[in-house]
């Protein structure tokens, strides 16, 4: 996780200096399924990086014991056209999620931040909370999961990987956030998962579950108490995160209180958290320049040890 954020850290400041050749993504609704597939292409030239990712999200999966996400990225070379390696990419789209709210929580969390609130309890909960112990010490960690045996497994399985940090389940929304110094929203929640009033002073909040325009993960209030709005990218943001595309409806914030991309901010171009006491947020639909980053270096790491199967698609 630390070399990933490291990655995506970069990949975000290619995006928002212009450096980065990414379309928004192609978005193909399946309402007959609850399900929707993704089609997000990226080049990195500063790494000569090509890819595509198809991912598809399904609602109804979990009752089919399949999972929720599933996905396919296929890196291309961009000197030839030729594909080079297809991973696996439910667990590379939490990797690289959770690394976004690395970079996140490094740029705008308090440096001090010890005390952590994650909310949901899936693939994309865990690398939440990875990511944001890979870069603040820290002492505890809330779960909360509307059904609390998947907190409960959740840290479980999580424990042995993170034994220095105390990892409870949460019996309500109001005592994870009370709090925390980082809270994390990574469900499929369509409404608000806890109350901003509940976010103490100082709080920073990921937020990387909703990428509709007709889901709100986050209340109006936690916008209203931001210092600072972040997104990943203004355009795709605007497009899709029902986060910020609700309250902006309803007047509550405005287009110039986004503050800017978090790309922005790690390039040194905008200022992150500039005062103890600020509320900032960040929110996060998920772009290809990430993927196209982290499987470009996972590829190269399997060249080096040797890993995966080499096949002939024109055999």
């Amino acid at each position: 996780m630390r070399a990933a954020v490291e990655i995506v850290r970069s990949a975000f400041q290619a995006l928002s200096t212009g450096e980065a050749n990414v379309p928004v993504r192609l978005s193909v609704a399946e309402p007959q399924h609850d399900g929707v597939t993704l089609f997000m292409p990226g080049y990195l030239p500063g790494s000569d990086a090509l890819a595509i990712k198809i991912v598809s999200v399904h609602g109804r999966n979990p009752a089919r014991q399949l999972p929720r996400i599933n996905a396919l990225v296929i890196l291309i070379d961009p000197a030839t056209g030729v594909p080079l390696a297809a991973l696996e990419g439910g667990f590379l789209t939490a990797l690289r999620t959770g690394a976004g709210s690395g970079v996140a929580t490094d740029l705008l969390a308090n440096p001090h931040a010890e005390t952590a609130a994650i909310f949901g309890a899936g693939t994309q909960a865990r690398t939440q909370l990875l990511a944001v112990a890979a870069v603040r010490q820290l002492k505890r960690c809330w779960i909360y999961a509307p059904r609390s045996e998947r907190a409960e497994q959740m840290i479980a399985e999580m424990q042995p990987h993170l034994p220095a940090v105390e990892l409870l389940a949460a019996a309500s929304p109001a005592l994870a956030v009370r709090d925390a110094d980082v809270i994390c929203a990574a469900t499929n929640s369509h409404t608000p998962v806890f109350d901003g009033r509940d976010l103490k002073p100082g709080a920073h909040v990921n937020a990387v579950g909703s990428y509709q325009p007709h889901v709100q993960e986050i209340d109006a209030v936690t916008l209203q108490r931001a210092s600072k709005i972040v997104v990943d990218q203004r355009a795709a943001a605007l497009d899709e995160a029902g986060d910020l595309l609700i309250p902006l409806s309803q007047g509550v914030i405005t287009l110039a209180d986004i503050y800017g991309e978090i790309g922005e901010i790690a390039a040194g171009l905008k200022p992150g958290r500039e005062r103890t006491e600020d509320i900032t947020y960040f929110k996060s639909v998920g772009n290809a320049v990430q993927d196209v980053a982290v499987a470009h270096a996972i590829y190269r790491k399997a060249l080096q040890e040797n890993l995966g199967v080499e096949f002939d698609l024109l055999a």
